[in-house]
């Protein structure tokens, strides 16, 4: 994993290489003062810096989470696929990214970092990988900005408490609160079997034409 940092004429961001490939985290410079903060949490010449290809997202979103629920293991049926950048606007998150792509070298390992509204920072998931988070505190809000339009029967989930997959989403003391649908959701080994997942070459060819 590496880290660097962009925007040398614009406000400074850190950009740091998450385990899975792709999959990128974003720590901007947050300007504080006695009224509060103000924070620029995407700037697409900084991202095509980045990623050397462009973020045309075409929906934005938020979700409202007390403290103990978890979202996820989301993703998009590939194709059409969907790319996602998200950040905590308000609260604390425990965020993932999950390698759901057959075929990619790190599929079925994930990678995790902990989106608040005093740092700001953001999780970019390239096409097929999905995405986690259980919130730590109540009110928890998480923005996400999409590269394609919410379609209902294109969303798919894999489960967040998948023994194989491991994924730390539960905190002491709170019973995890899902959704009916991820409850639902199939683990990794089923999804896989049942063919659902997306494929590793066709989320990067994909991923090259954003």
């Amino acid at each position: 994993m590496t880290t660097r940092q962009i925007g040398a004429t614009t406000t400074p961001t850190t950009v740091r290489e998450l385990a899975i490939e792709g999959a990128l985290e974003f720590t901007p410079t947050v300007y504080p003062d006695e009224r509060g903060l103000f924070v620029t949490t995407y700037q697409q010449a900084q991202f095509v810096a980045a990623t050397e290809h462009p973020f045309p997202f075409v929906q934005t979103s938020h979700s409202v989470s007390r403290r103990g629920v978890v979202r996820g293991v989301h993703y998009t049926a590939t194709p059409p696929g969907m790319a996602k950048h998200v950040y905590c606007a308000r609260g604390r998150a425990r965020d993932f990214v999950v390698d759901l792509r057959v075929g990619s070298p790190t599929f079925g390992q994930w990678d995790t970092i902990e989106l608040d509204q005093e740092h700001c920072r953001s999780t970019y998931l390239p096409v097929g990988v999905g995405h986690v988070f259980v919130a730590l505190e109540d009110e928890t809000t998480m923005m996400y900005q999409m590269s394609g339009p919410y379609v209902a029967q294109d969303e798919l989930a894999v489960s967040p408490l998948d023994p194989a997959l491991g994924l730390p989403v539960t905190i002491d003391g709170v019973e995890p609160v899902l959704s009916g649908r991820d409850v639902a959701a199939p683990t990794l080994a089923q999804a896989l079997e049942a063919g659902v997942l997306p494929d590793y070459e066709t989320c990067r060819a994909l991923e090259a034409v954003l």
